[in-house]
């Protein structure tokens, strides 16, 4: 009966209406529910409540005529608005996300790239909405992989390097599908650490907002082994390390930590690897790191900072057994016997700086791309069926004990355990003695126990 429930009824009857020229009356009425859902809390509220079947409407919309609104792409700029708007909270996002809007916006995503050039509102709009229900929606990274926007989203950062209208809204969207290891890798494979390394540099107060969610998705890349190799063959752990001590230089009043704290991910990241770590050593990183570590100990601020130096550092400090017969440790352990020769007596004659502990987490290579995609597929596959290998009976998976010796040997101790072989109620029928009252559990009452002197 409300203004917003006539404007959803009417814009229905014009998706299902399959005779042309509907184009007027759904500029109509998208222009008016977009001024209710801009002017008026209660509009948006009323079409995410339980029960409403707005969210409903204008995905069927987008669903059933995606070709003809990427033609009239004021319709569905002025959807994409709309669910700006709706969904700015988290619950409200959780609403679309159920709804099935992740699919329907990925598909109409690569249809509207179709167009040449592609309408840059229309991209603006999309990857902005795509990023701010992409955390609501754990499969997101799979499903744009499987739709082909991974590439689409790419181009558009290629392509606008220059243009942070477009650019940063790209970026959130590449950051939610990073998260994901296999898109993590592709990524990294069509060029996107090289790309990022571009648009992040040395401290300048312009474009900061672009600046951190640039280092927050090279971050989520460089999780993946493939892309931190990457990284350090093209010596980007001194560069990370430069732009750290370029904005710890410049940043005196501390307003950029958030900034400072992205490139320390970056090269946490970097250094989960060998070849990390040792490019960290090499560029001189634990001194840098140290020194600006005690130059931040005075602010409580920028703890957080100081704590993922620390880790860094750690992470990345030589390695060495015991005993350390070196300055490097302040007790010695002496051994009994120490052999002239063998691989005792190498390790004792390795210089102080060397890292004599072997470290296997890089010798497989990175195979992570079809270990996720197998679990990715039977993630979908438990969404619709049950597993039917996997045994509830409890009885079943109990153990077996099975007996050392045949029965017939364990007879001889039967006389030391008289307990597990005689029947005691014989024995009470022999002896004459009164069992003990156990109350039957089928009747029903209260039990009365006789005091002394009752039958």
């Amino acid at each position: 009966s409300s203004r917003t429930t006539s404007l959803l009824s009417q814009l229905e009857k014009i998706s299902l209406d399959s005779v042309g020229g509907e184009a007027d009356n759904a500029r109509y009425v998208t222009s008016k529910i977009l001024h209710l859902v801009q002017s008026q809390e209660k509009t948006r509220k009323e079409m995410t409540s339980k029960g409403s079947t707005g969210i409903e409407v204008m995905l069927s919309t987008l669903e059933v005529k995606p070709f003809d609104l990427c033609g009239y792409r004021y319709i569905a700029s002025f959807h994409f608005v709309i669910g700006l708007s709706i969904i700015s909270g988290g619950r409200r996002a959780s609403v679309l996300v159920t709804k099935g809007g992740t699919q329907i916006l990925l598909q109409l995503l690569l249809t509207a790239s179709k167009d040449c050039p592609p309408n840059e509102e229309l991209m603006v709009l999309l990857h902005t909405l795509l990023a701010k229900i992409g955390p609501k929606d754990k499969k997101i990274g799979m499903k744009a992989r499987i739709n082909g926007a991974l590439n689409i989203s790419l181009n558009l950062v290629k392509q606008n390097l220059q243009n942070q209208r477009v650019l940063l809204p790209c970026l959130q969207v590449l950051r939610v599908y990073s998260t994901n290891s296999v898109n993590a890798v592709s990524l990294g494979k069509n060029g996107v650490v090289e790309l990022l390394f571009k648009i992040i540099g040395p401290f300048s107060k312009k474009n900061t907002s672009l600046m951190k969610v640039a280092l927050d998705t090279l971050a989520a890349l460089l999780k993946s082994k493939t892309n931190a190799r990457r990284a350090v063959d093209r010596g980007y752990v001194q560069v990370l390390l430069t732009i750290y001590v370029d904005w710890h230089q410049h940043d005196s009043r501390h307003r950029y930590m958030l900034i400072r704290k992205g490139v320390l991910q970056c090269i946490k990241n970097v250094t989960n690897i060998k070849l990390g770590r040792k490019a960290f050593i090499d560029a001189n990183g634990m001194k840098i790191l140290y020194n600006i570590s005690q130059e931040c100990l005075a602010v409580r601020t920028l703890d957080p900072l100081v704590n993922t130096s620390s880790l860094i550092m750690r992470k990345c400090f030589p390695k060495n057994r015991l005993p350390l017969p070196t300055i490097k440790s302040a007790f010695h352990f002496q051994l009994p016997v120490i052999p002239a020769s063998g691989p005792v007596a190498q390790l004792y004659n390795l210089p102080p700086d060397v890292d004599d502990v072997v470290d296997e987490s890089d010798d497989n290579d990175d195979v992570e791309t079809e270990s996720e995609i197998e679990t990715e597929n039977d993630d979908d596959k438990d969404q619709h069926f049950k597993n039917d290998d996997i045994e509830t009976d409890i009885d079943k998976l109990k153990p077996r004990q099975e007996l050392g010796r045949p029965i017939e040997e364990l007879k001889m101790y039967e006389q030391f355990f008289p307990e597990l072989s005689v029947n005691f109620q014989e024995c009470d029928l022999v002896s004459k003695e009164p069992k003990p009252f156990i109350p039957d559990a089928n009747l029903s009452g209260p039990i009365v126990v006789p005091t002394a002197g009752e039958d």
